[in-house]
């Protein structure tokens, strides 16, 4: 029975993904314990992973060193006795709690001169591991066994049926089927689908006899106000409403999900739901929605994917171009100019 420290990525849909990781870990090791380090938003999402004995909480923001609080951490965990910890990101300071840890086997990608740090740095060959689960997956098996890592696991992100009957009760939700509509998209506007071509589409599902449901943060409130604007009482606009684990169980109950390439877009699929993905300055081949109850809308026009936050050409027709009128006919919905 192995002993893990897994320090976790900072993003939630890479969060998400990094469960094929635990998950891989656990089928060639039942017994293993996994212990994430990861931000305080992710705890609630480690909790729904049944592979995840603790998720801790590192108490410094967003690229911050605070090397002082690393070194506390590590100290406090000495007594856990560790035998191996792996490294998700690549940064020099994600490396310092397993190191004062006193964990003997430090396992993660060469990245910033860690080579105190980490005792197995491996290199990251990014033509053979070309998906981001890809390469989380690979630091779980021995190096000879790395690379390509095959039948990777999807993450199933476990659903509480209380919670959901809760957020039903509390937000006076249907029994009508459920489209779920995620519009955010933190990395920047180039990911963003138009809000007023989630509005268009909102409207056809309506019409169609389906409640929507807008999920996001509270960032998202305004954009969700303006996508379910005079479409009466099935398109609710829960933005900033919710916390992040219900979206866990919403996504559960909704029968099609269409987003962004998002975090939420990855808790869709983790848990079944049909999953339309949208991608234009992002690539599905990097961070496809891991399920196959899925499928993609990207035009893939010349200058895309950029991976830019924003157009570098400031048209950004990798999303403007892929009109609502295309989605509208994949999810087999009636023509929005219907009669509400």
């Amino acid at each position: 029975m192995a002993k893990y420290l897994i320090v976790g990525p900072s993003w939630v849909g890479d969060m998400v993904m990094a469960q094929s990781l635990f998950i891989t870990l656990r089928q060639h090791d039942k017994e293993a314990i996994i212990d994430v380090i990861g931000p305080n938003w992710s705890l609630p999402i480690l909790a729904r992973m049944p592979e995840v004995r603790n998720a801790i909480t590192l108490p410094t923001g967003h690229g911050e060193w605070g090397i002082r609080t690393r070194r506390k951490l590590g100290h406090s965990l000495r007594s856990e006795k560790y035998d191996q910890s792996i490294v998700i990101p690549r940064s020099w300071k994600s490396a310092l709690v397993p190191f004062f840890a006193n964990i003997p086997h430090r396992v993660g990608f060469k990245g910033e001169q860690r080579y105190i740090l980490l005792n197995e740095r491996r290199r990251l060959d990014k033509g053979i591991l070309n998906q981001t689960v890809k390469r989380f997956t690979s630091l779980g098996l021995p190096n000879e066994q790395a690379y390509p890592p095959a039948n990777i696991p999807s993450p199933a992100l476990r659903v509480d049926p209380t919670n959901l009957k809760r957020l039903y009760e509390q937000h006076n939700l249907s029994n009508k089927p459920a489209i779920a509509l995620m519009a955010g998209a933190e990395f920047g506007p180039s990911k963003q689908w138009p809000i007023a071509y989630f509005h268009q589409l909102a409207k056809s599902a309506v019409n169609s006899g389906y409640q929507v449901w807008v999920l996001g943060g509270p960032k998202d409130q305004a954009d969700g106000d303006k996508i379910v604007a005079e479409l009466g009482e099935f398109a609710i606009n829960l933005c900033g409403k919710t916390q992040l684990v219900d979206a866990i169980d919403l996504l559960s109950a909704a029968e099609k999900a269409v987003s962004n390439d998002s975090g939420l877009m990855h808790i869709a699929a983790s848990v079944g739901t049909e999953v339309h993905g949208i991608y234009g300055s992002t690539s599905e081949l990097f961070t496809p929605p891991l399920t196959e109850n899925k499928t993609i809308h990207n035009l893939h026009l010349e200058c895309s994917p950029c991976f830019k936050r924003t157009c570098p050409l400031g048209h950004t027709n990798c999303q403007n171009q892929l009109l609502p009128e295309m989605l509208i006919d994949a999810l087999n919905l009636s023509s929005s100019e219907s009669s509400l």
